[in-house]
């Protein structure tokens, strides 16, 4: 597939910005990002540094070592090559002005490490030049991170099968409880993988099941030689990721919460329903904003979904971030949902999915995280995907 289209879509991004263009820089293929997005083939041996210039206007440039010359033959653009690092600095310094403005895989500050792949050192050189650099983060996810019609589909269809799933699993476990039956963590999660494989689904890793405090420990995972067993009367997480099997196929990921007896405690419901309303408050505010054709970037959404738990008193206990991007990957490219554990500048795109999961964790008691998905369609709307859970699951017990 010719790499031209592409080109023309990201000069017009960079004209957009008002920036002088963009440098993939790579040594050893310790850039992925820079690889994924030039779509350089897996068995390609790459053992010296490589930049491939893309201006704002004009031809790129492609800057590659005389040892193997040829690794990015396939793409468009001039060959300058070098032997010495002498000739590279040379080549780089004599291909920029003072000032000019140009993006690559970094972030200032470290602020976003997930887009901070170019080494310190380059960096170093660079801003030696009196660069002004900034992140590619915003352009690199146009072209990592969003979906087609099809792929879309895939992950609406994921996320439908997910909401199915997780409800059969608590019943599943209701059943095996009436008929006092021994069951764990592990069978629960087993049950759910098997529901995968049986229905086309793939998952990168099991999913999480965690009765009690456990549930109060955000990535608590049960194996087979570490598992509790489930009760009557225990509290119950379940958080589960799959995707189609197949090439382009996109994830899903929810998780949902319910209890082995018929009531449900006073301060499971106060946790769930705090829980709940900093979900809502985070997907209401998605909406409005993109309703009036503004942008969002990642750490306001976050700012919204935690005010509310902070505001009723457990802010310490929210610990990690409000969603996560979504793609082939259960965790994508593209923007996350956070302002605690980075300060996500990217703005949410069209056609990009993420996750929208409020949690918190009271530990030695019991953990609530409620999480559903965001699709932005390519009109700017936000659908909700994955289905909603209003209020704790019970059982009949």
């Amino acid at each position: 597939m010719s790499f031209s289209p592409v080109i023309k879509e990201v000069q017009k991004l960079l004209k957009e910005e008002s920036l002088k263009g963009w440098l993939l820089y790579d040594f050893r293929g310790r850039n992925t990002l820079a690889c994924k997005f030039l779509k350089i083939p897996k068995e390609t041996h790459l053992t010296r540094r490589f930049c491939y210039w893309i201006p704002a206007e004009g031809e790129p440039l492609k800057i590659v070592h005389a040892v193997e010359s040829f690794v990015l033959d396939y793409l468009p653009g001039k060959k300058e090559t070098y032997a010495s690092w002498q000739s590279f600095q040379g080549l780089l310094s004599n291909l920029f002005k003072e000032r000019d403005k140009i993006i690559l895989e970094y972030s200032e500050m470290g602020s976003i490490p997930y887009v901070s792949t170019v080494d310190g050192g380059m960096i170093d050189f660079l801003k030696s030049l009196k660069l002004n650099l900034f992140s590619s983060g915003d352009i690199l996810q146009h072209f990592t991170a969003t979906v087609n019609e099809e792929s879309a589909k895939s992950h609406l269809k994921a996320a439908s099968f997910l909401d199915k799933t997780a409800l059969f699993a608590f019943k599943w476990v209701e059943e095996a409880l009436k008929e006092n039956k021994t069951i764990s963590e592990y069978d629960v999660q087993q049950f759910i993988v098997e529901k995968f494989e049986d229905n086309g689904f793939i998952t990168d890793s099991p999913p999480i099941v965690a009765v009690n405090k456990n549930s109060s420990n955000p990535h608590y995972a049960p194996s087979i030689n570490s598992t509790e067993i489930i009760r009557r009367g225990d509290f119950i997480l379940i958080d589960l990721w799959a995707k189609e099997k197949g090439e382009g196929s996109i994830y899903g990921d929810i998780t949902r919460v319910g209890v082995a007896r018929k009531n449900t405690h006073e301060q499971e419901e106060k946790i769930f329903n705090i829980v709940r309303e900093a979900q809502k408050k985070a997907f209401e505010f998605i909406k409005n904003r993109l309703a009036q054709g503004k942008s969002i970037q990642g750490f306001e959404v976050d700012d919204v979904s935690r005010e509310v738990i902070e505001k009723a008193g457990y802010g310490p206990f929210f610990i990690h971030r409000t969603g996560h991007s979504i793609h082939e990957e259960g965790h994508g490219e593209g923007a996350n949902i956070d302002n605690l554990e980075t300060h996500e500048e990217r703005k949410l795109l069209n056609n990009t999915i993420f996750s929208i999961e409020p949690g918190i964790y009271l530990p030695d008691l019991f953990g609530v995280r409620l999480e559903h998905d965001v699709f932005i369609n390519d009109k700017g709307e936000a659908i909700l995907t994955g289905g909603v859970q209003d209020k704790i699951y019970t059982m009949n017990l």
